[in-house]
C-alpha cells in the first residue's frame, strides 16, 4: 500500500473511490469543486494497484477576538467499500496529519464518526472552545486536533470550512 499526493491523473478513479463510499455523487462533486478552488489543499490517494482510498484537507479558519487562525479541514475521507476495515483510512489520516504537522498547521477540524476519530488524537472540538459553522452537528462528532498548542492559545469561537461545503446537498 502506498499513501501519495493525488497527481491530475487521479481525479477519476478518486471520484469513483468517493461515489462508491459514499454511495451518492454529493462528495465526489464536492471534492471536485475543492481541487479547483482550493490550490492550499492536500489530497492523498492509497494506492494498491490502484487507488482505493482517499482524504481531502482543506482550509479552515476560526475567527477568535480579531485573530484569524487558519488551519485545515478534513473532508471528505473515503475507502472503497470492499477495502474498508483495512487500515487504509488510518493510514490516510496519519500521512495527511504528518504532513501538515510539518507544514506547521495549528489545527485540523473534522466533523466524523467520534469512535473513530479520537484514535488519532482527535478531542471534541468543545474542550478548546471552538464550534461547528452548522447547527445541529452533535458536540461528541465535531472534533478537532490542536497540533500547534501556542497558535491555538487563547482562540476560541466559530470554525469555519470552506463556503464550497455549505452547497453539499
Amino acid at each position: 500500500m502506498t499513501i501519495r499526493p493525488e497527481r491530475p491523473e487521479d481525479a477519476s478513479r478518486v471520484r469513483h473511490v468517493n461515489e462508491l463510499a459514499f454511495g451518492q455523487p454529493a462528495e465526489a462533486d464536492l471534492v471536485e469543486r475543492l481541487r479547483q478552488a482550493c490550490p492550499d489543499s492536500l489530497s492523498l490517494v492509497a494506492e494498491d494497484d490502484a487507488v482505493v482510498g482517499h482524504i481531502l484537507f482543506t482550509s479552515a479558519v476560526v475567527e477568535s477576538a480579531g485573530r484569524r487562525v487558519l488551519g485545515m479541514g478534513l473532508a471528505p475521507m473515503a475507502v472503497l467499500p470492499d477495502r474498508q476495515r483495512q487500515g487504509i483510512g488510518s493510514q490516510l489520516v496519519n500521512r495527511g496529519l504528518d504532513i501538515l504537522r510539518a507544514r506547521g498547521c495549528p489545527f485540523v477540524v473534522v466533523v466524523g464518526h467520534p469512535e473513530y476519530y479520537p484514535r488519532f488524537g482527535f478531542e471534541p472540538a468543545s474542550m478548546h472552545g471552538l464550534v461547528s459553522q452548522w447547527e445541529g452537528v452533535p458536540d461528541v462528532a465535531f472534533m478537532v486536533l490542536v497540533l500547534d498548542v501556542h497558535a491555538m492559545a487563547g482562540v476560541s469561537g466559530v470554525a469555519k470550512y470552506r463556503e464550497e461545503f455549505n452547497e453539499v446537498a
